[in-house]
């Protein structure tokens, strides 16, 4: 639980249509779940402590009312979204309570971890007028070029339809994945090359001195 202020910019950019692809092919695309790093998700003003981890879950569970995040002081959420890797996301499903509680709008920013409810204010690199999805099948599409190789996505819903709370069931996410580069083999072998050529003392030199 955490309150918060609120001091909003209004710049929006509510550009960004959605699609309505076939079940099958959002049930093979929306896989992006499984890359992320769910164990340092974040939801800020979460009613129940690591309730926002549980709606990052497969295409066919979308529907399962047991898992959710409700907003606790007021109607605002926070998802704060590291990836195991680099994402090129295309796009993102929400849906929300079946009343006034469904977020209204969402905004995304790319790449800045640990955004709090006194970061938002900034220009989100994408915002959107949501509309009531109760089965998920509302695609809001990303512009492309500003959501290359992103490690980590905040999601914020700053309003509802009018309920004092927020419900969100699940948030669906669709985009290519590239493993991050690890570099700590090649590091490694560096290391473990000394040089002789640091630790020679030129014995010679000194010999001729002494003698000298």
């Amino acid at each position: 639980m955490s309150g918060h202020g609120h001091g909003h910019g209004h710049g929006h950019d509510c550009g960004g249509g959605h699609d309505h692809p076939s079940e099958s092919e959002m049930a093979a695309q929306f896989s992006l779940y499984t890359k992320i790093d769910t164990e340092r998700v974040e939801c800020l003003n979460e009613t129940v402590d690591g309730s926002g981890k549980t709606i990052f879950k497969p295409w066919d569970q979308r529907l399962d009312k047991d898992k959710y995040v409700e907003s606790d002081v007021d109607e605002e959420l926070i998802f704060n979204i590291p990836f195991t890797g680099s994402v090129k996301l295309k796009g993102v499903i929400v849906i929300g309570g079946q009343d006034d509680s469904h977020p209204s709008r969402m905004r995304l920013f790319k790449n800045r971890p640990g955004m709090t409810f006194d970061d938002v204010s900034i220009e989100a690199e994408q915002e959107y007028e949501l509309h009531p999805d109760p089965q998920g099948m509302l695609e809001y599409a990303t512009k492309a070029a500003r959501f290359n190789s992103v490690e980590h996505l905040t999601i914020h819903f700053p309003g509802n339809f009018g309920n004092d709370s927020t419900l969100v069931y699940y948030i669906g996410l669709r985009g290519d994945f590239t493993q991050a580069h690890r570099h700590e083999v090649t590091i490694c072998t560096y290391e473990a090359r000394a040089n002789p050529s640091d630790h020679k003392t030129n014995v010679l030199d000194s010999m001729s001195n002494m003698i000298s």
